[in-house]
């Protein structure tokens, strides 16, 4: 079993940067890829940005991307998520996700699907005001 946790939400004025965190942990060996989702009300979740296990890859969502950077952390399997210039469309749940047993990250369309992922957190809010 792994547990992933997430942290660095809050509120911010449009414009801001947030820095989410994520740790996953329970498993002895082994790094995963990991990656990024959010979920706004009413909205379906949606694919933010995910990282291979060894950082070579990272991919981004089209509303992201230029604004957003997915990296690992020093500490084994955790990844951090810098967003600048946010907006008030960036409000949402943000939930990170570890992809132990699937394929791994070798296009987008992998890395943007929620199914590619087998362990998720709770999930920490974002809310940006206008």
């Amino acid at each position: 079993q792994v547990q992933v946790a997430e942290s660095g939400g809050g509120l911010v004025q449009a414009g801001g940067s947030l820095r989410l965190s994520c740790a996953a942990s329970g498993r002895t060996g082994g790094r995963y890829s990991m990656g990024w989702f959010r979920q706004a009300p009413g909205k379906e979740r949606e694919f933010v940005a995910a990282i291979t296990w060894s950082g070579d890859k990272t991919y981004y969502a089209n509303s992201v991307k230029g604004r957003s950077t997915i990296s690992r952390g020093n500490a084994e399997n955790t990844v951090h998520l810098q967003m600048n210039s946010l907006k008030p469309e960036d409000t949402a749940v943000y939930y990170c996700a570890a992809a132990v047993y699937g394929p791994a990250l070798k296009e987008y369309k992998v890395a943007g699907e929620a199914r590619t992922y087998d362990y998720w957190g709770q999930g920490t809010q974002v809310t940006v005001s206008s």
